[in-house]
């Protein structure tokens, strides 16, 4: 696989999961180098995709939780990954997904931005405002 002098790869993606994180990322308009290498066999035969994003440190790790929790963020620096995370599904998110209650203060409003707990009875994520639950499955990103 081609290498990264500096940067980051986004690891471990659930197959065909990669286009929809390089679309939500707005990779298109990077001004660095960006490789999206899809359908790749990972060490164990399983099948993922891979995004590698020369010199860009800053990253929404709360996205991928939410995306895909199998995902790996390696840093690199001199070709050598210096740090990795492995993603969980985030306790609170904020500005990342919608409320699903027309009732919400949050839903149509720029006023106010969506904030959710994790409510891992109903796997899924409550409203703080109006305590909406959203499954995980009901997620739109």
């Amino acid at each position: 696989m081609l290498k990264i002098k500096n940067g980051i790869v986004i690891d471990h993606i659930s197959l065909g999961k990669g286009i929809r994180i390089y679309e939500k990322l707005d990779l298109d308009n990077m001004d660095q180098p960006v490789i999206l290498m899809k359908n790749i066999e990972g060490r164990n035969s399983k099948r993922k995709d891979v995004i590698k994003i020369e010199n860009l440190f800053e990253i929404p790790l709360e996205l991928f939780g939410i995306l895909d929790n199998s995902i790996t963020v390696n840093y690199i620096k001199d070709e050598k990954v210096i740090k990795k995370v492995a993603m969980t599904l985030p306790n609170y998110v904020k500005g990342i997904i919608n409320c699903k209650n027309p009732r919400c203060i949050s839903f149509e409003t720029e006023f106010v931005t969506p904030e959710f707990k994790l409510n891992s009875s109903v796997d899924g994520y409550s409203c703080n405002y109006c305590e909406e639950t959203t499954r995980l499955d009901q997620i739109e990103l």
